[in-house]
């Protein structure tokens, strides 16, 4: 297809789909309650909309107190029944794929649904919308004159009981349009190759002569793509390679431990990051603005939003409230009534809003990983923020990082422990320390507190972690790839004497 031509119709589309979105900017909270009585109206002769006799919902305050808040947890019985073919249990279309992602308390790994509304009105409908936003910003923009390097997950799809399952991204691949497929590279048969480094070796081969005008993938894994790239040509810079490589469309982890190493490999001062937020659950929201890390909630893709404050998550005293009552600067626990039949769904994320005019969010951290031992309330926000200001000052890069607390024991005091694998180390891990713990004690006023006098928390202990020890376990762990990433904080010891077992 002719590039004027394909400018032309991204034009038209662009247009078309601007007056959509100033509708929910206009009238959020109009467009999210509409949305949510039409997914009920949808869904009433279901299962679930029997049971929770969802014909007679009139207004937000009764289906919020006639649906339960769920985990995967709650919903694991359903969706097994679904994969087994068994249809209108929680969408009455039925559920022909299933996102595979890593596993719960009960179960090794997670299958969420995903429906063909989910797919089309969500999943394919925000990349286009990602592209709609970049070209909106950026007039100038020759992206259609070359293709998208994606990079998504290892894992094949695999089929049984007429559903498939896979990650999220083979789905996607597999249900592209045409075009998406010849604006892109590597080859649907590379990107769904199921062994992680077989399929970086292919990638570097069928990408390396290709006019790349943009990136899209996970931070982590794209930058072990990039750098794999940069020693199979022996140059320093990706632009010596594709000269009209123009942006980064990223999401799935955060970009702040990662940034600095790409500024390294792109050195353009012009050159475009754009964040989005997914999960396998749905997309939930994409950068809007040049040069800015705030994302647009998006509030037309099927996809009813609640949150719950953090103080009071996992109390007696937990609130649920819809999006019109969120406040600035406060972080809360993601819930999502979903078009693929997820009712009242925690994702485990948590968010913060920065703007309610439109609202716009920063991803904070999970709900499962932070370190509250101590009642410190250390998100993975905090540590990511202290990191980076610390690795300025003192000049060093970091690959990836994980910690844990040290339990108080008789009369010791608590303490984290934190191992951490730099691409250039601190000349003094000691002087890093200092500064790490002092960044942490001006992001967090709970950690400050409990560090006052040694008081609760002695200082942080950290090791250097030897070099490619992370995705040494991710290997060893069969979570090379796609979404897979290390827990970064947690409140127990697990992940952390895992590591530190291998550490030689």
């Amino acid at each position: 297809m002719p590039i004027p031509l394909v400018n032309s119709i991204a034009s038209w589309f662009l247009k078309k789909r601007f007056h959509q979105i100033e509708l929910f900017l206009k009238y959020p909270n109009e467009v999210q309650e509409e949305l949510l009585f039409s997914l009920i109206d949808i869904a009433k002769d279901t299962e679930v909309g029997k049971q929770h006799e969802f014909s007679s919902i009139k207004n937000y305050a009764t289906f919020a107190e006639r649906v339960p808040i769920s985990t995967y947890e709650d919903f694991q019985e359903k969706i097994e029944r679904s994969r087994k073919g068994e249809n209108n249990i929680f969408w009455p279309k039925p559920i022909k794929w299933f996102a595979k992602s890593s596993g719960t308390t009960n179960a090794k790994s997670k299958f969420i649904p995903v429906s063909i509304d989910s797919l089309e009105d969500c999943h394919f409908a925000a990349g286009k919308d990602l592209l709609c936003m970049y070209l909106n910003n950026n007039e100038g923009s020759q992206l259609f004159t070359g293709k998208s390097l994606r990079l998504g997950g290892s894992k094949e799809l695999y089929k049984e009981n007429g559903t498939a399952f896979g990650d999220l991204s083979a789905i996607l691949i597999d249900n592209m349009p045409f075009w998406a497929e010849y604006s892109s590279t590597p080859s649907s048969k590379v990107s769904l190759m199921s062994d992680w480094e077989t399929k970086m070796d292919a990638i570097v081969n069928e990408t390396i002569n290709e006019n790349v005008t943009s990136l899209a993938g996970v931070p982590s894994w794209m930058l072990v793509l990039l750098n794999n790239v940069l020693d199979k040509t022996d140059k320093t810079n990706l632009f010596d390679i594709w000269p009209n490589l123009e942006v980064y469309f990223h999401g799935g982890v955060s970009f702040n431990p990662y940034i600095d190493q790409y500024r390294n490999i792109l050195p353009k001062k012009d050159f475009k990051y754009y964040e989005s937020y997914n999960a396998s659950e749905g997309f939930f929201a994409i950068q809007d603005q040049n040069y800015s890390g705030d994302l647009l909630l998006m509030l037309d893709y099927g996809i009813f939003y609640e949150f719950i404050p953090m103080d009071t998550f996992g109390t007696l005293d937990q609130k649920v409230i819809p999006l019109s009552e969120v406040k600035l600067n406060k972080n809360y626990a993601v819930v999502i009534t979903t078009n693929a039949g997820l009712w009242r769904y925690m994702i485990g994320d948590t968010v913060r809003f920065v703007s309610i005019s439109p609202y716009r969010i920063k991803v904070s951290g999970r709900t499962k990983h932070h370190i509250n031992v101590f009642g410190e309330e250390l998100i993975i926000e905090n540590a990511e923020d202290a990191l980076k200001k610390v690795c300025k000052k003192t000049q060093s890069e970091i690959v990836d990082y994980t910690a844990a607390p040290i339990f108080m024991e008789g009369k010791q005091k608590g303490a984290h422990e934190w191992l951490i694998e730099f691409k250039t180390p601190p000349k003094d891990i000691n002087y890093f320390n200092e500064l790490f713990d002092n960044a942490l004690k001006s992001l967090n006023s709970d950690y400050e507190a409990k560090r006052y006098n040694n008081m609760t928390l002695n200082k942080p202990k950290i090791h250097i972690a030897r070099e490619q020890l992370f995705y040494d376990w991710l290997k060893q762990n069969n979570k090379l790839g796609g979404q897979h990433k290390i827990p970064r904080l947690s409140n127990t010891r697990q992940y952390l004497d895992e590591l530190l077992s291998i550490n030689k």
